[in-house]
């Protein structure tokens, strides 16, 4: 249950950051004047997607929470990293985001630290 709870901690922060980003750039550019930064920004906080979107961070954390009472922070949070490399091929595929030699190595890198470090039990 403990790699569930892991699992379920990465998903919901990779939901977070994807809904995030694509229901900002629906909003365009942070504007340059102070109360038209605060207007615009609360647009987005009451955005029912972003607002979903901080849910998922709320709810992975809770699980992340969960997670805790199963492994050392040392074993598990590496395994967070997987955020990083689910939210670069998502990004590639739903948001044309550019991929680059370097972006792809060092997500090999990620991943071997990943293997690595889940090995070290």
């Amino acid at each position: 249950m403990g790699y569930f709870y892991i699992f379920a901690t990465v998903l919901f922060t990779v939901y977070g950051q994807l809904i995030l980003k694509w229901r900002i750039e629906k909003f365009g550019a942070l504007p340059e004047g102070l109360a038209e930064k605060i207007f615009f920004l609360l647009k987005l906080l009451f955005d029912p997607f972003i607002f979903s979107g901080f849910l998922a961070a709320f709810i992975a954390s809770l699980f992340w929470m969960a997670a805790m009472t199963k492994f050392d922070v040392s074993f598990a949070y590496p395994f967070m990293s997987g955020a990083f490399v689910l939210v670069f091929l998502f990004s590639v595929f739903l948001f044309n985001e550019p991929v680059s030699w370097h972006k792809v190595v060092g997500l090999i890198l990620i991943v071997a630290g990943i293997i690595v470090t889940s090995r070290s039990v």
